[in-house]
């Protein structure tokens, strides 16, 4: 006795044949006698009467197959579920892509058989406005009541999510999810172009990330020039009228300099002209100039301890936002003109506070060396960016 019935085509979602274990094909051979579990046989084993402990080749058996209509003559079971599978992984609408997974049918024929079977089907329609009706009852037995104050933390929630995703954006457009890359380019620039880098990005959420980065290489690009125009105006100055005469011109230059730090140097260590080990520190300072190394040797004073000389701000960032006594006491202090302004901002701010500033109220705002903190302080009441309390 036999009858007809279905299963899934994919091999994987049926155990193997019960008699040779290979994964089952359709059409194959389920035993309607025994089980649970269920026991399926390939058409080979089957043929040729395969028994196994309870199951007999008598027993009654059901064909599984879905090469059988369902909906449409015209298309089988296993078409039917294709299909679905299909408009799940593809999308609805995509029916070229749809045929083309399904291999067996064309795009119009997809997409018609799907709208008329599935879409305008009434029996269809009707079964999901029942589901709908089901889940809105059900909704709404367990649903809260929200209150003013639940739509205000709601709509904080929203716009909070709708920021990040601004900011998401804006980072993915301009690069800077690779922090360290980001600031590695900007390096490449001069420093004048740097700090107007740094000040322009700011705007950079108001124009695009090419506009913005045309625009940094404009200033450039014009700080570029302002720089050989400059430097054509020194040699203009200086009667030049050719670039062999400037080439010249830069060589000596260079020469000047080098000559003028070296009597420099030695105008510093005549103080120290009775200490032998003072004399023999600086020729050796010396030596590292003439050879291309950078001077590290500090002077020592009479009392043997070291004494660190001035620090030079050459290239140092902010160096240009300093006036020239500010610039000495960087000097003499030994720190960097970055942290002196922010030092100095730091302290005008407390002083406007508070209607003046103590000492020791500088040394809570700046942990550093509180001798340091303490020429700084007496610095800006000197100069009157701060008054004392």
């Amino acid at each position: 006795m036999d009858r007809l019935g279905s299963f899934s085509s994919d091999p994987s979602d049926k155990p193997p044949c019960r008699g040779c274990s290979s994964y089952l094909m359709e059409p194959y051979i389920k035993c309607a006698e025994c089980g649970p579990p269920p026991f399926f046989l390939c058409l080979q084993c089957f043929t040729r009467g395969f028994e196994y402990k309870k199951h007999q080749n008598d027993h009654t058996y059901e064909i599984m197959t879905s090469d059988f209509p369902v909906l449409d003559p015209s298309w089988t079971a296993q078409e039917e579920m294709a299909l679905l599978e299909a408009v799940m992984d593809c999308g609805f609408g995509n029916w070229q892509d749809v045929a083309n997974q399904m291999c067996t049918k064309t795009k119009e024929e997809c997409e018609k058989h799907y709208m008329k079977h599935f879409i305008n089907n009434p029996l269809f329609a009707s079964t999901l406005l029942n589901l709908k009706q089901a889940e809105e009852a059900k909704a709404a037995d367990t649903a809260i009541p929200f209150h003013s104050l639940k739509m205000a933390v709601v709509d904080i929630y929203h716009s909070r999510l709708k920021e990040r995703q601004r900011r998401k954006k804006i980072i993915r457009d301009h690069g800077l999810i690779n922090l360290r890359k980001f600031q590695l380019m900007e390096r490449r620039y001069p420093k004048e172009v740097q700090d107007l880098y740094e000040t322009m990005r700011r705007f950079a959420r108001i124009v695009g990330p090419v506009e913005h980065d045309k625009f940094i290489e404009s200033h450039a690009l014009e700080f570029e020039l302002r720089k050989e125009i400059k430097r054509l105006q020194e040699y203009r100055t200086a009667g030049i009228t050719n670039f062999c005469s400037a080439r010249t011109y830069d060589h000596l230059k260079k020469t000047r300099e080098e000559e003028r730090l070296k009597r420099t140097m030695l105008s510093e260590v005549l103080q120290y002209i009775q200490d032998s080990s003072a004399c023999q520190q600086w020729l050796r300072r010396q030596a590292d100039i003439d050879s291309g190394l950078s001077p590290s040797v500090s002077m020592a004073s009479n009392s043997g301890r070291r004494s660190a000389p001035p620090l030079n701000l050459t290239g140092l960032p902010g160096t240009e936002k300093l006036n020239e006594k500010e610039k000495e006491l960087c000097q003499m202090v030994r720190l960097v003109p970055g942290a002196y302004l922010e030092y100095k901002s730091a302290l005008l701010n407390e002083c406007n506070k508070q209607g003046g500033l103590r000492l020791a109220q500088a040394r809570a705002l700046i942990k550093i060396d509180v001798n340091k903190t303490r020429k700084i302080y007496d610095f800006l009441i000197r100069e009157g960016y701060i008054t004392k309390a």
